[in-house]
């Protein structure tokens, strides 16, 4: 019955990217800005290669990044071996993380956020069940994950009901070419509904010119294994250059913590199609799918902890909640991009995206693993009668498609001005449902509280049964219109002032609402008018310097639709308002950047119950937070192929109200460590110290709770070692090499608030989450 109720959720698939491509080509928006390097007898390392595709004038691609950011950088000893660096021709503060640095210092089972955590002002936590074996969560700047955009070779996605991520669903490391996070909102162009704290930009695997690919075998601790092929066909003469890259990876793990098991496959493929010299086709899609065990909400108490050790999760008693065969979840997405690109002019560039993205989670779930040991639950059936010793739980379903298409237009309307403008249009459709179930029987728990629609509802007098949370479908559309106008008035001062207006609109058609749990249509629109301004200035081949003022927004979750009245609901988008300045300098054998930053960020959402009878919940928005801070990064390059590297940051995020430091924004961070690459030896050693944190926010300064939830400052060193015989590639890498068990989170049980005060510790409910500890890594790449 469980999985009856699992599959009644369905969702409409997008059979096809036409309507969305002839929609916006009607637009005439714009493409990203491909500039030179600022000294034309260095040779350009493209950081970021998205394509590595021949655009129509013969220049790679290698300057286009986060739709509009440039991305060319110098091509120096320092640079050649630099784990982390900027472009030249940065406008606001960004780290490139390249392909190098994920395949010869990183286990192959890194996530996304691993991968970004060598960069400044970036912490994570999650990942306890090991790197990349569960889903973590970045922090940048200590904007959480949902307040920042991560986009995929220019697409920006996210679950629907709010803009946040899930890092082991969509992009495994296989998928990645290169990583960049731009630490602001961006230009005009860069889009997304959480255009406010950041950006992390994901690039795909490339497709090469010349045949070539790798087979890699890995095992490592917690009986973690990984196989993983590539193949890069090289142009095809036959197809008129055609070239294409595949991918694919099986990952299955016991995990750190007991009775976790996670396995993973992926697929990816990527076609590169030349129509004509100035007229390229790129198409690409991956498939991802996912299955764990792990309850619902994760997490054990420092009371399980001390009777079962700091890496308790599930067990294989069935009269437990515990039991790993009541928590698991089934995981599938696809994603997909046609990209078509011409030159319709001298330095004018016509760009259009289509694309595609799914997600289906199969969740069941007891309904709170935090009880403490011989607690007698039960659960409840349709006469009533209360069953003890059965165990409640529910099922899940989230799925969702989303497709759109991004086109713009880049035009060249003088030596000195290049107007780039654009937009986006977006569609998505949504179903989610929870059901309260005895897991024992697989049959209902009867055990909501009966609710009747109101009289003024779409379903008078109906009566919820008392085993449905909540059964809804959604939908979200979204446009959004840019334009970006780069003055050059003397040589190597670039201006460029932009302009973005995006509009928003969700809708609810729920069979039982969340929250209110009975029918309802509820719709509710929202729309930003977003200002930019940035400037670059090359002072000379070497340095330049740039500022930059830009608006960023939040759209409000859809959670703010849950209420019984939304006509009393004001929520307005989260704005942020960013200044930020810096300069980047690349010597042959020294690479440095650095950056002061101030946000103001207004508008926090929040919700009450109103004192008026019959008004309920509201949301509204009160207060805000500042944040501010200093950040910088260096590589200093000793001999070719032997460099050091370092990079920190001292963040403030305070709000406004107590002019407290905010929940899981750390104070500071700051990474080090050397790179070898000589010859056929490859060796790292990486060390990333994340500062001290508060898991909750102080109602006041003299809230005690506030220093009893304070996070100590954690590291986790990476070292990683690999030696080539010809074709061979034999490695190791060992993470958290000097095994640090620090707790990097606490969250909140269903029993017991985050901030309860006096609650003795070896009692205490609240969930602990700690570094996995040290793990090692084997592996062997056969290249080709």
């Amino acid at each position: 019955m469980i999985r009856s109720m699992q599959a009644r959720a369905t969702t409409a698939r997008a059979s096809s990217f036409a309507i969305a491509l002839a929609t916006m080509i009607a637009a005439l928006p714009a493409a990203a800005s491909v500039d030179k390097p600022a000294d034309p007898a260095a040779t350009p390392t493209p950081a970021t290669s998205p394509d590595d595709q021949r655009k129509p004038d013969g220049q790679t691609t290698g300057g286009d990044i986060a739709e509009g950011s440039d991305i060319v950088v110098t091509g120096t000893k320092a640079n050649e071996i630099a784990p982390v660096t900027a472009s030249l021709e940065a406008r606001q503060p960004q780290a490139i993380v390249s392909r190098s640095l994920i395949e010869d210092s990183l286990p192959a089972t890194a996530d996304f956020n691993q991968i970004a955590l060598i960069t400044p002002s970036v912490s994570n936590f999650g990942g306890n069940n090991g790197i990349g074996l569960s889903e973590s969560k970045a922090q940048i700047r200590g904007f959480q994950d949902g307040e920042y955009n991560i986009t995929y070779d220019g697409v920006p996605f996210g679950d629907t009901n709010d803009p946040t991520h899930h890092s082991t669903t969509f992009f495994p490391s296989n998928t990645i070419e290169t990583l960049i996070v731009d630490r602001g909102p961006g230009n005009a162009s860069q889009l997304g509904q959480a255009t406010f704290g950041g950006n992390i930009n994901l690039f795909s695997r490339a497709a090469r010119d010349e045949f070539g690919g790798q087979l890699k075998a890995a095992y490592g601790s917690f009986n973690t294994y990984l196989l993983r092929g590539l193949v890069n066909t090289g142009a095809i003469d036959a197809l008129g250059g055609t070239k294409f890259v595949f991918t694919g990876q099986y990952a299955h793990t016991d995990g750190k913590l007991s009775f976790e098991k996670y396995r993973n496959y992926n697929l990816y493929g990527k076609a590169v199609i030349p129509l004509s010299s100035s007229v390229t086709l790129s198409i690409l899609g991956t498939y991802n799918n996912n299955r764990f065990n792990q309850p619902d909400k994760d997490g054990s108490t420092l009371y399980q902890q001390s009777l079962y050790g700091k890496y308790f999760s599930l067990n294989n008693d069935p009269n437990t909640p515990q039991y790993f065969g009541y928590n698991h979840t089934t995981k599938v997405t696809d994603f997909g991009i046609v990209k078509l690109e011409a030159q319709i002019a001298p330095g004018s560039v016509f760009e259009n995206r289509a694309y595609t993205y799914y997600y289906d989670n199969e969740t069941l779930s007891a309904n709170d693993v935090t009880v403490v040991p011989g607690t007698v639950l039960s659960t409840t059936n349709a006469a009533g009668v209360k069953i003890n010793g059965n165990q409640p739980g529910y099922t899940k379903t989230n799925k969702y498609r989303v497709f759109g298409d991004i086109a713009k237009v880049k035009l060249q309307l003088a030596p000195f001005a290049i107007l780039t403008l654009g937009g986006q249009i977006e569609f998505s459709h949504t179903y989610r449902q929870q059901t309260d179930v005895d897991l024992m029987t697989g049959g209902f728990n009867y055990v909501e509280k009966k609710v009747t629609a109101p009289a003024t509802g779409l379903n008078p007098g109906a009566v919820t049964p008392l085993y449905v949370k909540f059964d809804q479908k959604s939908e979200g559309n979204n446009d959004a219109l840019f334009v970006e106008l780069e003055l050059k008035p003397i040589p190597g001062l670039s201006i460029t002032p932009g302009f973005k207006h995006v509009d928003y609109n969700r809708k609810i058609m729920a069979l039982y609402n969340q929250t209110t749990r009975y029918a309802q249509n509820v719709t509710n629109s929202w729309s930003a008018n977003l200002p930019f301004l940035q400037a670059n200035w090359q002072l000379t081949p070497q340095l330049s310097i740039y500022g930059e003022y830009a608006r960023g927004f939040l759209i409000p979750p859809l959670s703010a639709l849950y209420v019984d009245n939304p006509r009393f609901s004001n929520v307005v988008p989260e704005r942020s308002t960013n200044y930020q300045a810096g300069f980047v300098y690349h010597g042959q054998r020294l690479s440095l950047d650095a950056d002061v930053y101030s946000i103001d960020f207004q508008n926090k959402f929040a919700s009450f119950t109103s004192p008026t009878p019959g008004v309920g919940t509201v949301f509204t928005n009160i207060g805000g937070a500042l944040y501010q801070g200093v950040e910088g990064q260096v590589t200093y390059a000793f001999t070719d192929g032997i460099a050091v590297f370092a990079n920190a940051s001292r963040n403030r995020a305070i709000a406004k109200d107590t002019r407290l430091q905010v929940a899981n924004a750390p104070v500071m961070t700051a990474a080090g460590g050397i790179i070898v690459k000589r010859g056929p030896i490859r060796f790292s050693l990486i060390d990333k110290l994340t500062g001290a944190q508060y898991a909750n926010n102080a109602a006041s300064a003299s809230d005690p709770s506030y220093r009893a939830y304070r996070i100590a400052p954690y590291n986790a060193a990476v070292l990683a070692a690999s030696y080539e015989l010809g074709p061979v590639r034999i490695g190791v890498e060992v993470t958290d090499l000097f095994n640090s068990t620090r707790v990097t989170n606490i969250g909140s049980s269903s029993k017991t608030p985050l901030a309860a005060v006096g609650q003795p510790l070896a009692t205490n409910l609240d969930q602990y989450y700690y570094q996995p500890g040290r793990a090692i890594t084997g592996d062997i790449t056969f290249k080709f």
